[in-house]
């Protein structure tokens, strides 16, 4: 069973993660709304970056879930593309005992001009892409 999670206040993030819940057959579900993960699903969490960080309530969410020995893949946007929300992530969620299969990043609109047209189309085809690799993992 695969569950997509993520946080978003733009809606970049949320159209990756939508992409990647197609993939899966699934419905991607925002922070707001979820209050626990199931048992022994592999889930796909995702951010946007501020400040070079995930946010904030996707961090409350990891501080309150139980994420020992679960299979987890991350994604995120930013406006660099680095992918410093996701490598954030992933230290939360090592610390909590998470096994990280992957991650993908890219570029997100920023500031409502920077960046237009991010996630593009072909973002998005990796992202699917990654959805696909996942599931083999």
């Amino acid at each position: 069973m695969f569950e997509v999670v993520y946080y978003s206040m733009t809606g970049n993030t949320r159209k990756v993660a939508e992409t990647i819940a197609a993939g899966l057959g699934v419905k991607a579900e925002s922070v707001k709304e979820k209050k626990e993960l199931a048992k022994d699903s592999f889930v796909f969490l995702g951010s946007g970056c501020y400040a070079s960080k995930p946010g904030g309530k996707l961090r409350k969410f990891i501080a309150r879930n139980d994420f020992k020995g679960r299979k987890m893949a991350l994604f995120g946007t930013s406006g660099s593309g680095e992918g410093h929300e996701v490598k954030a992530i992933e230290e939360l969620l090592k610390a909590k005992g998470a096994l990280i299969k992957g991650s993908f990043c890219c570029k997100g609109r920023a500031l409502f001009f920077f960046n237009r047209g991010h996630p593009s189309n072909e973002e998005l085809a990796k992202a699917r892409e990654f959805a696909n690799e996942m599931k083999k993992s």
